[in-house]
Parts: structure tokens; C-alpha cells; sequence
């Protein structure tokens, strides 16, 4: 009689911290890149507006890659942080930094009191938050509140510029959107917002609470946003709501986040580091031929690779992070 062959036991998954270590080398090799770039490359302005790009691209990436929220309104965080900030520096007498972090504070708050949108789904979402960015604009643009927000004359804080203060907490901000973007991919809440996306209605049978779940992951999309509007206008100290409210700015974060991969740590880092510098070198002195790259550009993207250029990798079996 043959003897029976004993059971072979599951290689057991890695602890949550060993999952997180892709993450801790991605937010060392960022912090190296951007604290050394500005040492060999001149152009530190070009360097704070990329970094701002790749916040806003993964901020956009915790909301839609794990949970398959869209918003195209996402400008309105990014805008509602840059004008709590100013207002605060304006008024409180509070320290810059603390400034910034009530930028994030007021998007939040925002996200909180439009938190009904998430009983929406699909295109109707999307709309939905760009309406509700554009009421945002109209509100700080009206003239009737020139007084308060600048009206359509915008906002001066010229007394705290600081190029370098402000380049080091976007390079901050940046750090922890793809530290909360490497915790969502690695820990039981992303795997959580995963099934979601998924299936709600078998995550929910499963246990998972999904209208806290997204609601929170809106929360943190939406705070991401506007510690990075903080940041941002810190960096400008003069600026207009169209410098902050410009549904471009949404439209680069979505495109950067898609192009290279949403879902992922360092999709959305390869589509802004890629696609911002295409145009930095041909779309500021010849826009025209940079439109008609960038449609292709999106048109092929579509067609063929609609996971992203990461999904390049993940078809011929290599895990991605």
C-alpha cells in the first residue's frame, strides 16, 4: 500500500511590514531624487511644479485606483487648500506650516460636507464633483468677496516667500501621498478597497464597511490635495483663482495617474515624471505639437494599454508595486 503523501502547507503570506518595504525604498529613492535634483539641475521651479503634479496624480490615484471613484472636480481640493492657506497667513498670524496643514484641514472639512456625492456612481460622480469645483471658484472669483478671498484679483503673501521652505514641504507632501499610496496597496484597508471596487455588494457581505471605507479614502484623496494647494501657494505667494481652480490641473493629475497605472505606488510617479516632461520641453514653446502628441499619446493608451504602461509589465507576469 502506497504511503499518503502529507499535505503541503501554504507559503504563508509576509507580514504587513514586509509587504510595506517596496514602499520604504520608493519614499527613499524620491527623497534622494528631488533633495539632489535641484543641486544639478537649475531649474528648481520646474522641479516644485512636477513634484506638485506627481502629489496631485497620486492623491487622484487613492481615490480612483482603489476605490474606482473618479472625480474631475479634484482641482477644487487643490484650489481650496491654496486659498485657506493664504487666508491664514493673512489673517491668523499663525506659523506657514501650520497654514499649510489647514489647507489640508479645510479640504478635508470640504470632502466631509460633499460626502452625499459618493451615493453617485460612474460619469455621474465625475460631473458632480466638477460642479461642485466650479461653484468653489465662482464663490472666491465673486467680486462681492473681494474683501475676503481677492475676488477675481487673487491673493498676495509675498511676506512668507521661501522658495526652499516651500520646495522641502511639497517634497513632504509628496512623500506622504506615496506613503499612503504604498499603505493602501500593501495593507487589509486597500485590499478592503480593492473588493470594493470589485464588488460592493460581496465586500459588504464580507464585513467590510463601504460607506465608511469610501468615505474615509475620500478624506484622505481630498486632504492630499490640499496640503499640496497649501504648498503651492506658499510657493507662488501671488496668485488668481485661475491659477489654482484650472480644470487642467485635474485633467494632468487623471491623465499622469492613468498613463502610468492607477492602483499601483509608482504608476502614477512614472506617468507625471514621463508626460510633464514631454511638456516641459515641447509644450510650453510649441503648444500645438504637443496637443497633437498628447492626444496620440492618449488615444494609443486607450486602445492598448488601458491598464497604464505598468500594465506592460504585469502581462508578462512581473508584480508591479
Amino acid at each position: 500500500m502506497a504511503a499518503s503523501t502529507p499535505p503541503t502547507n501554504p507559503k504563508p503570506e509576509p507580514a504587513w511590514p514586509q509587504r510595506l518595504r517596496p514602499g520604504l525604498i520608493v519614499l527613499l529613492l524620491l527623497a534622494v531624487v528631488f533633495l539632489l535634483l535641484p543641486h544639478l539641475y537649475g531649474n528648481e521651479t520646474l522641479l516644485f511644479t512636477l513634484m506638485t503634479f506627481i502629489v496631485l496624480a497620486q492623491g487622484l490615484n487613492l481615490l480612483y485606483g482603489f476605490t474606482g471613484y473618479l472625480p474631475f472636480g479634484y482641482v477644487g481640493f487643490f484650489g481650496c487648500g491654496a486659498y485657506t492657506t493664504s487666508l491664514l497667513v493673512l489673517h491668523s498670524g499663525l506659523p506657514v506650516l501650520l497654514c499649510v496643514l489647514g489647507g489640508g484641514v479645510a479640504s478635508a472639512l470640504m470632502a466631509l460636507i460633499l460626502g452625499p456625492l459618493l451615493r453617485l456612481s460612474g460619469a455621474y460622480f465625475s460631473i458632480a464633483s466638477l460642479a461642485a469645483s466650479q461653484i468653489l471658484y465662482f464663490v472666491v472669483s465673486n467680486t462681492n468677496l473681494a474683501g475676503i478671498t481677492g475676488g477675481p484679483y487673487g491673493l498676495k503673501i509675498e511676506q512668507v516667500y521661501s522658495p526652499g521652505a516651500s520646495y522641502n514641504t511639497m517634497l513632504a507632501v509628496l512623500l506622504l501621498a506615496t506613503g499612503l499610496a504604498a499603505w493602501f496597496r500593501s495593507s487589509r484597508f486597500g485590499m478592503g478597497l480593492r473588493a470594493m471596487r470589485q464588488d460592493p455588494v460581496s465586500a459588504s457581505m464580507a464585513g467590510i464597511d463601504v460607506v465608511r471605507a469610501r468615505l474615509l479614502t475620500w478624506l484622505i484623496s481630498a486632504s492630499v490635495a490640499g496640503l499640496a494647494g497649501g504648498a503651492y501657494a506658499w510657493n507662488l505667494s501671488v496668485f488668481y483663482p485661475e491659477a489654482v481652480f484650472t480644470l487642467q490641473i485635474s485633467v494632468f493629475a487623471i491623465v499622469f495617474a492613468l498613463f502610468g497605472g492607477v492602483g499601483t505606488v509608482i504608476g502614477p510617479i512614472i506617468g507625471a515624471a514621463v508626460l510633464y516632461t514631454l511638456y516641459a520641453a515641447i509644450g510650453i514653446s510649441t503648444p500645438q505639437y504637443f496637443q497633437l502628441i498628447y492626444g496620440l499619446l492618449i488615444v494609443l493608451l486607450v486602445l492598448f494599454l488601458p491598464g497604464g504602461i505598468l500594465s506592460l509589465f504585469t502581462r508578462r507576469g512581473v508584480r508591479v508595486f
